[in-house]
């Protein structure tokens, strides 16, 4: 009977070491991607059909709440904007000079025809914030060694109800992760190619992000430069900067 009771405390504590493990890794993962503002360039790349083409843009945002990005290249989307106060969406375009407000299903329209949602985009909140974790195993990603863990949603606004992720053993990235919905179908698939450190911290770099209920070759993500903890002007994350 003796032995049973330690076998049975032996599973409980290790189970109290695996949810702890979980939300200590949730929190690293949090410390290098979140920061109280930053000021990021990127491009991004979508494989149609036929062609691809690449955009670059410049963001401001301030924490998960206020989101200011503009697109620089090409000519076609040069000086699109688009702009976040915390669940509402502005898009002006210069095309047509007019600004219109993104909401409800709009939102899980495709940005600019990536493999992104504006509800992707949208969405800057801490994991550990809107998921609960769990650790279901170690693998190896390209000769690197990765921790999968297994998320829950813990709110009800959110995109997607569950997670996998492959997160680096040191450096606190994830380097591959699956997106589903509550009837448990694979929405979105997100690979990790490329991590680099600024400030002290690892931040995934180059990435491809694919809506798995598309056919294509997905969505190629680049950062070109990141400033963490810039003084940026609050007047940025005003409707009147969109038609600046």
């Amino acid at each position: 009977m003796k032995k049973y009771i330690v076998l049975i405390m032996a599973i409980m504590v290790s189970m109290g070491a695996y949810s702890q493990t979980a939300t200590e890794i949730l929190e690293h993962i949090d410390r290098n991607m979140s920061s109280d503002n930053q000021v990021i360039e990127s491009s991004m790349t979508i494989h149609g059909k036929r062609n691809s083409r690449t955009m670059t843009s410049i963001t401001y945002t301030i924490g998960s709440e206020k989101s200011y990005t503009e697109y620089l290249s090409p000519v076609r989307e040069k000086g699109t904007k688009m702009l976040k106060l915390t669940d509402k969406l502005w898009i002006y375009s210069p095309s047509t000079d007019r600004t219109i407000q993104i909401s409800g299903h709009m939102l899980r329209q495709s940005v600019m025809g990536s493999d992104m949602s504006y509800e992707d985009a949208m969405d800057d909140r801490k994991l550990n914030e809107v998921y609960d974790a769990k650790v279901i195993g170690e693998e190896e990603i390209d000769g690197q060694k990765v921790i999968v863990l297994e998320l829950k949603a813990k709110v009800d606004d959110i995109a997607y109800a569950a997670r996998k992720i492959w997160v680096h053993k040191e450096k606190y990235v994830s380097l591959k992760e699956e997106l589903y919905a509550k009837s448990g179908q694979l929405l979105k698939q997100l690979t990790v190619s490329e991590i680099k450190m600024f400030d002290g911290r690892w931040y995934p770099t180059k990435m491809l992000y694919k809506d798995m209920l598309k056919k294509g070759k997905g969505t190629e993500m680049s950062i070109i430069s990141i400033k963490f903890n810039q003084d940026i002007p609050e007047y940025m994350f005003t409707k009147a900067v969109l038609k600046q």
